[in-house]
């Protein structure tokens, strides 16, 4: 089973019960390791080698996807030595948990970190009207509350332009863009998103086709580019590749850590859900996982450095003609 498993998420497919094996490849390798070496205790027959054999293929599949993701690996984005201030842009989001009426434990570490932008997912009227207290710190701000787990707040302390509430696919699962407008008059194009997660039964093509066409979006600006949020989809799986390749944005994960940021109560199953991934034009000033809030996300807190020489100390992800046509099928499999 749990070599079946490992193989399965290569098969080309919407489904959503093997897109969703995607996302335990941790829990996958380490239950491979256990059983081999179990196995190998008790019994070496040829039966016994054979399986064991097959467990240690899964074994290094599995780990060929996670070791990009830990310190091991080199990193893609690239991290600043040093900032001006003014450089500076630091970012917080929360997948609140709808259900979850903890709102000063939100708000208590927001006003901890005070960064500058912060995007808060699945969050409804309740929520926006216990996130008041903010409105005096950040001046700008979208609010597009919803009862179905999609609702988003967004504020910023810089100024926005167009901001924009998209619903690109689902009629009922919005997502943000705007463009951010620094001190020294640079805009920023920011994406927020919340996808729906595939699940058994649930396909994975409206949450593949939604990021495929951010990321087009993304290549067409060129300009200083964010997209952050709770893509309900790990850092390994090929979608997230294909949206970097498409898009040519980095992922400040990669040769850092997984990061990983649900389920919050549930040590044993865990894994990288919610991303922030952006243009080579920023260098990273740090990255962490927050402590639980009540919800069943950890909050995710980026710092980002707009620096001029950044693009020159980056190699950005190039698309290739596969990665064109696989979009393009990610897109029709919806329309």
């Amino acid at each position: 089973m749990l070599i079946a498993a490992s193989f399965l998420p290569l098969v080309s497919t919407n489904l959503g019960f093997v897109r969703t094996l995607d996302f335990p490849r941790l829990q996958f390798a380490i239950a491979l390791l256990a059983c081999m070496v179990g196995l190998l205790l008790l019994e070496r027959d040829a039966s016994a080698l054979i399986l064991a054999f097959g467990m240690a293929g899964a074994l290094v599949m599995q780990a060929s996807h996670i070791l990009p993701f830990t310190p091991i690996w080199a990193t893609q984005a690239k991290a600043a030595r040093s900032c001006d201030p003014g450089e500076r842009m630091s970012l917080l989001i929360l997948n609140v948990l709808q259900s979850n009426r903890d709102y000063s434990a939100a708000l208590d570490l927001i006003a901890s970190r005070s960064p500058d932008l912060v995007l808060l997912l699945e969050t409804d009227k309740g929520w926006r009207e216990a996130m008041a207290p903010l409105r005096d710190q950040y001046p700008e701000r979208v609010e597009q509350p919803q009862d179905n787990t999609y609702g988003l707040l967004f504020y910023s302390r810089f100024p926005l332009r167009d901001p924009t509430v998209r619903y690109l696919l689902q009629e009922d699962v919005p997502s943000l863009r705007t463009a951010i407008v620094l001190s020294d008059g640079e805009r920023i194009t920011f994406h927020g998103l919340h996808p729906r997660p595939p699940h058994p039964g649930h396909s994975s093509a409206p949450r593949d086709a939604e990021l495929v066409m951010v990321a087009r979006e993304v290549a067409d600006t060129r300009g200083p580019t964010i997209v952050a949020g709770d893509l309900n989809d790990v850092a390994w799986s090929r979608t997230n590749a294909l949206f970097q390749n498409i898009s040519g944005s980095l992922d400040p994960r990669q040769g850092r850590g997984l990061f990983s940021t649900f389920h919050a109560r549930y040590p044993f199953a865990r894994w990288p859900l919610d991303h922030v991934f952006y243009s080579e034009h920023f260098l990273l000033s740090g990255m962490e996982r927050l402590g639980n809030v009540g919800s069943d996300h950890f909050p995710i807190w980026v710092e980002v450095c707009r620096a001029p020489h950044a693009p020159a100390k980056q190699e950005t992800p190039e698309a290739t003609a596969e990665d064109h046509r696989d979009a393009r099928e990610a897109i029709e499999a919806v329309r």
